[in-house]
């Protein structure tokens, strides 16, 4: 049992430790995938409490390993209201690997980690509780290769 948990634990530690997220930023919103496999309408969301008009330079730390097979990464960013309706919402594509199908990044901790631009002045401009949830939108369900993301303000 102690073993176990042990591994477990360790598991856990490196698992947030590959997916770069520098100290400096604050994750909103952090998932690490069981068995780097995201499933379909497996939406990563977390209610963030905002106290006053705030503004976040957004980017979205995600870390993918040699089994995800596509050379882009398509997703949804949407942050509903506190009465559930749709604040804000858009679709993003990236490009993590070059047309000879090299990766864009370096691979260390068996992942290749990409910090990709959500929206900078991102504002929020009234007090309340705000859901911000992203999905992926690609095209087999589910993804494979998708180790961890964290949602930063930079």
């Amino acid at each position: 049992m102690k073993r176990t948990l042990l591994y477990i634990t360790l598991i856990a530690c490196l698992a947030a430790a590959s997916c770069g997220r520098r100290e400096r930023d604050a994750a909103l919103v952090e998932r690490t995938f069981t068995a780097d496999t995201w499933e379909r309408f497996d939406y990563v969301n977390k209610d963030i409490v905002v106290g006053e008009p705030t503004t976040y330079d957004l980017s979205l730390n995600i870390s993918f390993t040699e089994t995800y097979p596509y050379d882009d990464f398509s997703m949804v960013f949407t942050v509903f209201s506190a009465d559930g309706m749709p604040y804000r919402s858009r679709a993003y594509k990236f490009k993590l690997k070059s047309p000879d199908g090299s990766w864009n990044s370096q691979l260390a901790d068996g992942c290749y980690t990409f910090e990709l631009p959500i929206n900078k002045a991102f504002q929020i401009t009234e007090a309340g509780t705000y859901k911000f949830q992203i999905e992926y939108r690609m095209p087999i369900t589910p993804i494979v290769g998708v180790r961890c993301l964290s949602l930063v303000a930079n």
